[in-house]
């Protein structure tokens, strides 16, 4: 929980030191674009989790 505390509270000061020097944001502007970063980190974690189960089908 620490480390995403952190993560976000680093990320908040970015994104105002962005807005302060009036830069475009180094982030998705859309909900579509964190969705899709969502979905990037849920499918790694997925093959994680199901790959060993498949590899010991394969063998």
């Amino acid at each position: 929980m620490k480390e995403v505390i952190l993560a976000l509270v680093t990320g908040f000061i970015v994104g105002v030191l962005f807005a302060a020097f009036k830069l475009p944001i180094p982030a998705p502007p859309a909900f579509a674009g964190v969705a899709g970063i969502v979905g990037i980190y849920l499918g790694f974690k997925f093959l994680a989790w199901v790959g060993p189960m498949i590899s010991t089908v394969f063998k």
